[in-house]
């Protein structure tokens, strides 16, 4: 039940760090804000762990730790992060998060030819109803806000089966480098390579001066530090102690419920409409992880 809880926690943190990035995004990036946020999370990150463990730092990470981590990080963070803003932009909203819905199957394939997790019948009903319903909700909710035609590309169906592979494959990664090593440190070390793998990229892109003068923009770090706290920070902790306590594709299907969670949001913040057939899609989606915890 730990897992669970931790699971639902993270994607409930996420749904408030979408938000918080999006209304970053808005006035300097998407590729600025990615960094940004994951400075700040390690920020967050180094006061709770000084708190908490009395070290700052994750120096005391072994070797396994380190290696298994830093590539947990590239993959989910920089990788995956970057395959599924590119899809974004190329697909649009709608189909890029319906291609985000892919993440708990292919976590549980993975988990179970890596890991030799198995899930029960149980396990992949709610798995199954958590994903048709989620899928159901974004279409209905993306037919509301997209006018025209779906744009489908070969391109953009590789970045965001990209980026849901990134998503996955991070995960399993996690929960390989973390054993025996605290969720915080852990996390931590994740989300020093992430930004270390930005910082590359943008040496190869020379992105440095919109960063420069994104950093300017109160109001954009207001929400980049926002949607850090909740993302890097709290949701990706959560999420690591999710998949640590129970089966990586239980986890993932839990936490892939943050597009269900943030309908209540935009409809109290923004005041938007929401048609019948996305509320009957989130029940469904409800229903499933409902299994999931039983």
């Amino acid at each position: 039940m730990t897992g669970e809880l931790a699971a639902l926690g993270a994607a409930a943190s996420w749904a408030v760090t979408a938000l918080a990035i999006e209304g970053g995004a808005r006035r300097i990036g998407s590729l600025t804000v990615n960094l940004v946020r994951l400075v700040f999370g390690f920020g967050f990150l180094s006061l709770a762990a000084l708190a908490v463990r009395g070290l700052p730092f994750p120096v005391d990470a072994s070797a396994h730790n380190w290696v298994w981590l830093t590539v947990s990080g590239l993959v989910g963070f920089t990788f995956g992060d970057l395959c599924l803003y590119r899809a974004y932009l190329v697909l649009g909203p709608r189909l890029s998060s319906l291609m985000m819905a892919l993440v708990p199957p292919i976590t549980a394939l993975i988990g179970w030819a890596a890991l030799g997790e198995t899930l029960t019948r149980r396990d992949l009903l709610g798995m199954t109803l958590t994903v048709v319903g989620i899928g159901w909700a974004i279409l209905e909710r993306g037919r509301a806000s997209e006018r025209g035609p779906l744009q489908v590309s070969l391109a953009g169906v590789a970045l965001g089966f990209g980026g849901a592979l990134g998503q996955a494959v991070g995960l399993i990664l996690s929960k390989v480098g973390m054993a025996g090593y605290d969720v915080l440190a852990a996390n931590q070390v994740r989300v020093l390579a992430g930004a270390a793998g930005y910082a590359l990229l943008f040496f190869a892109l020379k992105w440095w001066p919109n960063v420069r003068t994104g950093l300017r923009d109160g109001k954009a770090l207001g929400f980049s530090a926002l949607g850090a706290f909740f993302g890097p920070f709290l949701g990706v902790s959560l999420s690591l102690i999710a998949v640590r306590a129970t089966v990586a594709g239980v986890a993932a299907s839990i936490m892939a419920l943050t597009p269900v969670l943030i309908i209540p949001l935009v409809v109290v913040l923004r005041k938007e409409r929401v048609g019948l057939g996305g509320l009957i899609g989130a029940l469904v989606a409800v229903t499933g992880v409902a299994l999931l915890f039983l």
